[in-house]
């Protein structure tokens, strides 16, 4: 069982993890041991809320596919265990930042003081930038 939030959690059921072999450099070890952990959850079939799945399903993320699976692969650790901890808390990350309320962007302009600053830097630099030319005799 994976917890969400205090309301919201998923059953084992919901979440496939598959055991594959990393890909990389690794010696022996990596070409014999299935170390690396794919996830896969579809946010449909789920028992999120409804809210939940509509924001997950609006995200423009390369792992969400089309259908709305979400598809992780694990393999930054030498372990099963781990990669399989890794997988499961980057699928509630996943979910915790798809429901998080962004707040609302107010449109600001500089000050006075700013855009006279501003201005006076550039002309500064342009003088400079003037001076840089030929020496006449």
């Amino acid at each position: 069982m994976l917890t969400i939030s205090n309301s919201v959690a998923l059953a084992d059921w919901e979440i496939d993890l598959t055991q594959i072999r990393a890909q990389g450099n690794g010696g022996q070890n990596v070409n014999k041991v299935a170390s690396a952990v794919h996830l896969r959850f579809d946010v449909q079939r789920s028992t999120l809320p409804g809210f939940y799945k509509e924001r997950l399903m609006q995200l423009s993320d390369q792992r969400i596919s089309k259908e709305g699976v979400i598809i992780i692969k694990a393999q930054s650790h030498r372990t099963l265990e781990l990669n399989k901890e890794d997988a499961l808390a980057r699928l509630k990350a996943m979910i915790l930042e798809a429901v998080k309320v962004q707040k609302a962007r107010r449109a600001t302009a500089p000050s006075k003081g700013a855009k006279r600053r501003r201005v006076d830097s550039k002309t500064r630099k342009g003088k400079i930038k003037a001076m840089r030319g030929k020496v006449q005799d």
